[in-house]
């Protein structure tokens, strides 16, 4: 089976660094039964982390972020990949970047058993549609 590249949209919202904070956002999208494509959680400046969200559908995720009063980003762009786990898989996306001449943000990949795997990456804005061709992303 081909990979499968998919641009997806997201946001962030800004949390204390404090046990606790990420499980609650969590909570409060699945008790609103609202689905993440991904998710991603780093520690940001000042004591604060960022938490990306990807949601399948971003007008259920606004609704629960103004319910809860959580300040979103605006809207941000990157990419989903998912595929057959093989010798090389990311790599080869990877690399059509880099021939490309496209630098790479971020990137995050993963086995996801049953031999697939999924990685997300992020380029910068500017990059974007040039990225999305050397992908062939839909």
């Amino acid at each position: 089976m081909a990979d499968r590249v998919k641009k997806i949209n997201y946001v962030y919202v800004t949390v204390p660094n404090r046990a606790g904070h990420g499980a609650n956002i969590l909570g409060e999208l699945k008790d609103a039964g609202v689905s993440l494509l991904a998710y991603t959680g780093f520690p940001g400046k000042a004591g604060k982390a960022q938490i990306d969200l990807i949601p399948e559908n971003m007008a259920a995720l606004r609704r629960v972020a103004r319910k809860n009063d959580w300040r979103l980003s605006k809207v941000k762009k990157g990419f989903l990949i998912q595929g057959d786990d093989r010798l090389g898989s990311v790599h080869r996306h990877i690399n059509k970047l880099a021939a490309s001449k496209i630098n790479i943000t971020a990137a995050d990949a993963v086995a996801a058993g049953k031999n697939r795997y999924g990685m997300i990456l992020w380029v910068r804005p500017k990059d974007y549609s040039r990225a999305a061709k050397a992908l062939g992303a839909k």
